[in-house]
């Protein structure tokens, strides 16, 4: 009870063909494909978006700045003391 079985979705299958042909099939395969193609650019249209162009060429290596290894170390942090319970800073 509740799934088809491979020989119910067999039956569907001949029958679609039946009805619509082989030709008929196609051609609305084809109409739903454009019409993904053109609702996708309304989409990209609307939202101002554009595809991405191509890659860039590659940057000549004369171009590339020479490796630093300091550029690339975070800053030194220096820990602070945690407040001692029961302590105030007013010095009292």
């Amino acid at each position: 009870m509740g799934g088809l079985s491979l020989w119910h979705w067999i039956i569907v299958l001949l029958v679609v063909l039946i009805l619509f042909g082989r030709g008929r099939i196609s051609d609305i395969m084809g109409d739903f494909g454009k019409g993904i193609k053109s609702f996708k650019e309304g989409i990209n249209e609307e939202s101002g978006t554009r595809p991405a162009p191509p890659p860039a060429a590659p940057v000549p290596p004369a171009q590339i700045p020479p490796y630093s290894a300091a550029a690339e170390q975070p800053p030194a942090v220096t820990p602070t003391p945690a407040p001692v319970p029961g302590e105030t800073k007013t010095g009292v």
